[in-house]
């Protein structure tokens, strides 16, 4: 019985069926409620899904608004990531978290989520604690991230263009971004995914950097579903006669984002939970309330656009 809810859970997301966010929530009310045998499997899948996915939606963007978006957040994304990678080291120090999972909660925030700490964990010899405590403090954030930001973004009425910088500087991973982007509209997920992505890019500089300050020689794992999202683009707007299937790719991509966010919310269980403890959560919580203030005051402000 619990196998077959997992699978028509996936079944359901993948039929579109159940929307994006109406996936999370199906796949937190089974990582909350039944045990499964499936966590290593849903982990692994939903790491190839969400970046086939992410390439897919490459098939519905426009270079030239690929580019110009790339580098117009080029500047406020670096001040933006030192910003949260201090404050959240800060706090990390001042709530007795431990250094690493502290810096990697931080890295998390600032870059996008568990990408970035799946990549910094072999350079800061991360613990398996370590690594799960970051992890599950991300997971928990990203899937309240992806109820909560529309309904701020409809109460403020931001523009989608507004939302889809908020939500790409303000919500942790990819698959939460597109997600919360998705429901807001076309324009907001245009917009969401192409500075996230830019933003994910940033995985490559601090990875580098960490690794000289601690004079480590592990291995620097580069996003490269990056480039294939870009090379989509570039099909999408040099190969017009193609655009039937680039719209169907497009949509294969939405539907795979269901079915991970699915698999995401099926990992976040009671031990994840109890996992992670309450100064690492509080840390995360803390440090996205202020790097989601921040950047909402700027949009608003027009300090921030593009």
């Amino acid at each position: 019985m619990v196998k077959n809810l997992f699978f028509l859970g996936i079944i359901l997301a993948a039929t579109g069926i159940l929307s994006p966010p109406l996936a999370l929530a199906a796949g937190l009310a089974y990582g909350l409620s039944v045990a499964h045998g499936y966590h290593l499997e849903a982990r692994r899948l939903s790491k190839f899904l969400l970046q086939a996915s992410v390439v897919c939606l490459g098939f519905g963007m426009n270079l030239a608004e690929v580019v110009r978006v790339g580098r117009s957040g080029f500047v406020y994304t670096a001040l933006g990531i030192a910003f949260a990678l201090l404050l959240g080291t800060t706090l990390a120090l001042l709530l007795r978290v431990g250094r690493v999972p502290g810096f990697l909660i931080s890295a998390g925030t600032a870059i996008c989520g568990g990408s970035a700490i799946a990549a910094l964990a072999p350079v800061t010899n991360a613990s398996e604690e370590s690594i799960a405590v970051s992890m599950g403090t991300v997971f928990v954030l990203n899937s309240v991230a992806l109820f909560i930001f529309p309904a701020i973004g409809h109460a403020l009425h931001l523009s989608q263009t507004q939302f889809g910088l908020w939500s790409a500087l303000a919500i942790h991973d990819t698959s939460s971004v597109v997600g919360a982007a998705a429901r807001y509209g076309a324009v907001a997920l245009a917009v969401a995914t192409t500075v996230k992505l830019a933003r994910a890019l940033w995985i490559v500089p601090v990875s580098v950097g960490t690794a000289l300050v601690r004079r480590s020689r592990a291995r620097i794992h580069l996003p490269w579903f990056i480039l294939f999202f870009c090379l989509a683009a570039v099909l999408n707007s040099s190969v017009p006669w193609l655009h039937p299937e680039y719209t169907q790719l497009a949509r294969l991509g939405r539907l795979g984002l269901g079915v991970t966010l699915f698999l995401i919310g099926t990992g976040i269980t009671r031990q994840t939970l109890k996992d992670v403890g309450a100064r690492p959560l509080v840390q995360g919580v803390l440090l996205w309330v202020v790097v989601g203030s921040v950047s909402l005051l700027m949009i608003l402000r027009g300090w921030i656009h593009l």
